[in-house]
């Protein structure tokens, strides 16, 4: 029953990923800094392509995805990206999935966004309680409680998250607008940036004592120099 669903998943995700966008017209990275000397150039908006020629079912493919991944972490989630770094195929075709694998009574994803894709998400087991805020200056917050076989989207570049609320594990699957969507954990990259933000410029913009500042950053494991 497992491995329908599996491919249930996997086909309704990639179905969708492929109507909603069939190329990335978009940026592929942060940022890509010109430069007159193609010579001294590194990087593409992309991948570079293979001879079309030498292409092999391997770089089409990946394998191990039914397998379930740890969750010993703070917080209580893996996600198993799938873009182009592993599968080449993927290149220029503006696609990408993911495996969701969630710690029983409280597994999280954090709050996240993904700067260059929309995502679509289906839950195969568990009770996933999900949600995303809306941009500036509603700050709306939309959110459902998700059983096995429901989807939810998550629209373009908003911040969202996923909660396990069942006692047991929780898989979802997700495609992703990109084949390169990227991936910003709010917390992550506000408290453990490398060097650190100032405390004084978080402290007021989270009305914080600058104390608890310090601490957040020393928990994320942010680098002061």
């Amino acid at each position: 029953m497992r491995s329908v669903h599996f491919l249930l998943a996997f086909v309704l995700l990639t179905l969708a990923s492929s109507i909603a966008s069939a190329f990335d017209p978009s940026p592929l990275q942060d940022f890509c800094v010109a430069i007159d000397d193609p010579k001294a150039a590194v990087f593409v908006n992309g991948k570079f392509c293979k001879d079309p020629k030498m292409a092999t079912a391997n770089d089409f493919s990946f394998s191990g995805l039914n397998i379930p991944r740890d969750t010993g972490n703070r917080v209580g989630s893996n996600v198993t990206l799938l873009n182009v770094d592993q599968i080449p195929g993927l290149n220029t075709l503006g696609i990408s999935l993911a495996r969701l694998d969630y710690a029983p009574d409280g597994g999280l994803n954090p709050p996240h966004t993904h700067p260059r894709g929309t995502e679509i998400l289906v839950v195969v087991e568990g009770i996933l309680y999900v949600g995303f805020v809306t941009s500036n200056p509603d700050n709306r917050f939309i959110s459902k409680v998700l059983h096995p076989g429901d989807v939810f989207v998550f629209p373009f570049g908003l911040i969202h998250f996923q909660l396990n609320i069942a006692k047991t594990p929780a898989v979802a699957f997700a495609g992703l607008s990109s084949q390169n969507p990227g991936t910003i954990t709010i917390a992550n990259a506000v408290f453990g940036s490398d060097p650190l933000i100032s405390p004084d410029v978080l402290a007021k913009a989270f009305h914080l004592d600058i104390k608890i500042v310090n601490y957040l950053q020393k928990l994320f494991g942010g680098n002061s120099e």
